[in-house]
């Protein structure tokens, strides 16, 4: 029998010393609690310590975290994101990959962008807007 523990996500329970990556929220959350630490003025080391224990990672990587919050200090939370399906014709759908791929993008980024765009131009609101 295998020991489990959840994963600090809340999307799944993984068994104990998986190595998946975190997700970029999750991610953005330990860079930050490390830069408020820092901040705060706790040590780096001492930073990485409690860490460590806060989020159950190792302490060579909770001081990735704290080194990453002392080079650049608090990191943008990206929104969550759905899959959202639409169609569109052939050659749409080419010229957007095409556009993606020339600005080194994602198909996502750029769609989300243009819409958001539309939708403010045509006064229809922002995605902030609830």
């Amino acid at each position: 029998m295998s020991r489990w523990r959840r994963d600090t996500g809340g999307s799944t329970d993984l068994p104990v010393g998986d190595r998946r990556r975190v997700g970029a929220g999750v991610y953005a959350e330990r860079v930050n609690a490390a830069a408020r630490l820092l901040e705060g003025g706790v040590p780096i080391g001492d930073a990485a310590l409690l860490l460590s224990a806060r989020f159950g990672v190792s302490l060579r990587q909770a001081r990735r975290y704290a080194d990453l919050a002392a080079a650049g200090g608090r990191i943008v939370v990206p929104e969550p994101t759905v899959v959202f399906t639409v169609k569109l014709p052939v050659v749409l759908a080419a010229r957007i990959r095409e556009e993606a791929r020339v600005r080194g993008t994602t198909i996502s980024s750029l769609v989300a962008g243009a819409l958001s765009d539309h939708l403010v131009s045509t006064g229809a609101g922002s995605l902030t807007d609830e």
